[in-house]
């Protein structure tokens, strides 16, 4: 069965987290559900679907079984939040070209203006549920 609701992410990467604990504060319904590219599953889903699991280009997001990447995956997860959230999924209506490639320099810069870290960070205890780590 295909993952629904999947946010695929860099675990180690700043910006990653930041979107990863905004996205648990904003869903209070739980419905999105997360795994650190670095885990076992999330390297094997980076790969099935072509994403470098040691150099990762975008993030995955899994809408009914469809892995998105970059502004299409922004835009689905984003739809998936309480208005007035989701109403940010216009970002969808951009010409995909000039919007890809916009997230394209974020992603690619992501490290040098924000950082990373060692390792990924622990979920809490409370949040542990929505995430697969394994």
């Amino acid at each position: 069965m295909s993952p629904d609701g999947l946010m695929l992410f860099d675990g180690v990467c700043h910006l990653c987290d930041g979107a990863v604990r905004t996205v648990l504060r904003l869903d209070r319904a739980g419905v999105i559900r997360f795994t650190p590219i670095e885990s076992p599953y999330g390297r094997q889903l980076a790969l099935t679907h072509g994403l470098d699991p040691d150099a990762p280009e975008s993030f995955l997001f899994f809408d009914r079984g469809r892995p998105l990447t970059k502004t299409a995956a922004v835009a689905a997860l984003l739809r998936r939040l309480p208005a007035p959230w989701r109403w940010l999924a216009v970002v969808d209506r951009l010409p995909r070209g000039p919007a890809d490639a916009a997230y394209d320099w974020i992603a690619a810069n992501r490290y040098r203006l924000l950082g990373k870290r060692d390792r990924c960070r622990i979920p809490t205890d409370e949040q542990r549920a929505r995430f697969i780590l394994d």
